[in-house]
């Protein structure tokens, strides 16, 4: 059953129809879902569990997971509940009332010896045997605190002093504790700072290294570098975690820092909305992607600040369509609660620190609700940006250099288009490629997972034929903007003990057109006879047309259908030069939108040792939400090529690509050695 709110109100949300009180409904929709499970007062948050093979618990003798997985259903869900008690004291769910059900499981969750304790941090050392362990609780304290702030009056000042003593024991151990040196220092810092509000001492030398330690990890632009990547927690983490940090503590104690941290979060909003599509949809990117409309929680942080920049009326309608991405539809919930998938259930994207109630951090988005009714946030009329300003068939396009992202706002099928560079994972991590490393990522085409041997979507798959080894490109470096033109280059099996001119590389040169992206890449090889294929993005298949087009030598094929809701879809990928063939593979379940898909790529061979074929790899995806057919100089829009080499293989110095549009694009890739950015 999917979320049908019964409050909308089409005159101040002109696009979502969502208000303050939709939002109400919203949180008590996903909470009637989890309490249908708990089947008496006394009994923790744990959902039933689909997924038993990557996902935590991952044996029934490892006691300190099922603790870490009692704290995460209880805190994670609480993230929804909290602004529902705030808004509705006396509220029940299923028979239970809410208030009256947290403050008695929050208690018994810290204190130790009770059957639903999740573990003090001492007992969970103890317990592990481990002194430099790091413990999952340590983020479920963060999630604890947050929530106890938000409904204060009717939690957390309701208990008596020995009870708060008991909770505050158990949060100084965590706060004081190891923690992964990355975003997880705000959850000690977050901790150490509720605490402090609640007059409990802290250690003021163990918070300002963690603040210095993540005001450090600033990379530009709002965005934090979290270990190697970049990815949503600058947006779930930094920029929600920071602002209220700033709240609780920094502004009155460390200003200096406080202050950067709300030039870090306003710069965000100065382009975070254009990382969202037409429809409010954010990209399935990076890790974690099971917790969903939480990327736009940022928005909410940023209303924390003293001096906010966000747009309200874009913010809530960003903030209303993310939710409405996964609530409106049928495969989001299974058995009432968010599956461990992106939609619908999907093992390949589910990681090991997970378990059946991790998707309950999607209720960071429900954080807004902490804004008053009267709030701008909740007032403003909805506007939808740089899409309200947008052409027909204008694309805009936002590139930054620090987090090394490009996103482009595709007017004419309301689409936006991510594409990625300062990647670096192991060669054989596949599952780090097809959240870092594929070539683009879609706002409506999810990223696919390996659909056949050779093949993969956004990707390209090199067979070197002297190693028999096929060879995925796991590091990608980001080389910047040029004349309109993104340049980045990625390596095949890339590794530090090894010169990289031993291994094989592709230059990319791409740029947006109206539907889509078009492609202009240069190998780099150090041997011969070598394959090669590149993927378009998986398509849905529900029944699926193909057809095939040429113009010349320009080969192509359409495919039309609909994803699993019933959507028109219709996908177009067209080789010119360069590449040898074009052709597809159907696929089982490596969609997160369907479980039969279509993935289309091209491919070529290459066998004498040293030669200068291929110049160039011309290739081009385009994407449109109707059936409506694509004209010809949409599918094969190349006019000319013209090379400085006088072969015409394009092999060196600039090359001029002349549309029939009328635009050209200048490829040139001398240079870019100087220019690796990772």
């Amino acid at each position: 059953m999917v979320f049908e709110p019964k409050s909308l109100d089409f005159e101040r949300s002109p696009y979502t129809g969502l208000t303050y009180e939709s939002w109400l409904e919203a949180g008590r929709y996903l909470l009637e879902g989890i309490f249908r499970h708990i089947r008496s007062f006394s009994d923790p948050v744990v959902v039933p569990r689909r997924e038993t093979q990557v996902s935590y618990p991952h044996s029934s003798d490892a006691v300190w997971e099922q603790k870490a997985e009692y704290f995460e259903g209880l805190a994670r869900s609480f993230f929804v509940a909290a602004p529902l008690i705030r808004a509705i004291p006396d509220l029940e769910v299923c028979g239970y009332r809410l208030r009256e059900y947290y403050k008695a499981q929050v208690l018994r969750a810290c204190t130790e010896g009770d059957p639903v304790s999740v573990g003090s941090y001492e007992k969970m050392q103890e317990i592990s045997g481990d002194r430099e362990r790091t413990f999952q609780q340590t983020v479920e304290t963060c999630a604890l605190v947050i929530c106890l702030w938000v409904c204060k009056a009717q939690i957390w000042d309701t208990y008596t002093r020995a009870e708060k003593d008991v909770i505050a024991g158990f949060l100084t151990g965590y706060a004081n504790g190891n923690t992964v040196p990355q975003n997880w220092r705000l959850f000690n810092m977050l901790d150490m700072a509720f605490l402090h509000m609640e007059g409990y001492p802290v250690d003021t030398e163990i918070m300002a290294e963690h603040a210095q330690a993540i005001v450090n990890y600033y990379a530009g632009d709002g965005w934090y570098r979290d270990g190697h990547s970049f990815d949503y927690y600058s947006c779930w983490a930094f920029n929600l975690y920071a602002p209220l940090w700033n709240l609780w503590y920094g502004y009155a104690h460390m200003p200096y820092l406080a202050a950067k941290f709300e030039e870090y979060s306003n710069r965000l909003m100065e382009t975070y909305p254009d990382f969202f599509d037409r429809d409010g949809f954010l990209n399935m990117w990076g890790r974690s992607n099971i917790y969903r409309c939480a990327a736009a929680s940022a928005f909410a942080g940023n209303f924390f600040l003293k001096h906010p920049a966000a747009d309200p009326g874009l913010a809530r309608r960003i903030c209303s369509g993310s939710l409405l991405q996964f609530l409106s539809r049928e495969d989001f919930l299974d058995q009432g609660v968010p599956t461990l998938g992106f939609y619908g259930p999907f093992t390949p994207l589910v990681q090991g620190y997970s378990c059946a109630e991790s998707p309950f951090w999607l209720g960071k988005a429900f954080l807004c609700l902490y804004l008053p009714p009267e709030h701008p946030f909740w007032t403003a009329k909805e506007n939808n940006g740089s899409w309200e300003r947008l052409g027909d068939r204008e694309v805009k396009e936002t590139a930054l250099d620090g987090p090394a992202l490009c996103f482009t706002n595709h007017q004419a099928n309301g689409s936006t288009i991510l594409r990625t560079g300062k990647v670096t994972k192991q060669k054989d991590d596949l599952h780090g490629m097809w959240n870092y490393a594929k070539l683009a990522y879609h706002s409506k085409y999810p990223w696919e997972a390996s659909p056949a041997q050779g093949v993969e979507a956004q990707q390209y798959v090199l067979l070197d034929q002297t190693a028999g080894r096929y060879e995925r490109c796991n590091v990608t470096f980001w080389c910047g903007k040029k004349d309109g033109v993104l340049y980045r280059r990625q390596y095949f099996g890339y590794c530090l003990e090894q010169e990289t001119h031993w291994n094989h590389a592709v230059s990319l040169a791409d740029f947006p057109v109206p539907w889509g992206i078009f492609r202009a890449d240069r190998l780099r090889l150090y041997r011969r006879p070598v394959s090669l294929t590149l993927g378009a993005f998986g398509f849905p298949d529900n029944g699926t047309e193909v057809s095939v087009r040429e113009c010349g030598d320009a080969k192509a094929i359409l495919l039309k259908g609909h994803d699993v809701t019933g959507r028109e879809k219709q996908l177009a990928m067209t080789i010119f030069g360069g590449w040898q063939s074009i052709s597809l593979v159907h696929s089982r379940g490596t969609n997160p939108d369907s479980k039969r898909s279509i993935v289309l790529y091209a491919k070529g061979s290459w066998e004498k040792r040293y030669s200068c074929a291929p110049g160039l790899l011309l290739s081009q995806v385009i994407t449109r939400e109707s059936l409506e057919d694509f004209l010809p100089e949409e599918i094969f829009p190349l006019k000319s090529v013209s090379c400085t080499d006088p072969d015409g293989l394009g092999i060196y110095g600039p090359v001029e690509l002349v549309f029939h549009d009328g635009t050209k694009r200048r490829i040139d890739f001398e240079g870019m050695e100087g220019r690796l950015m990772l």
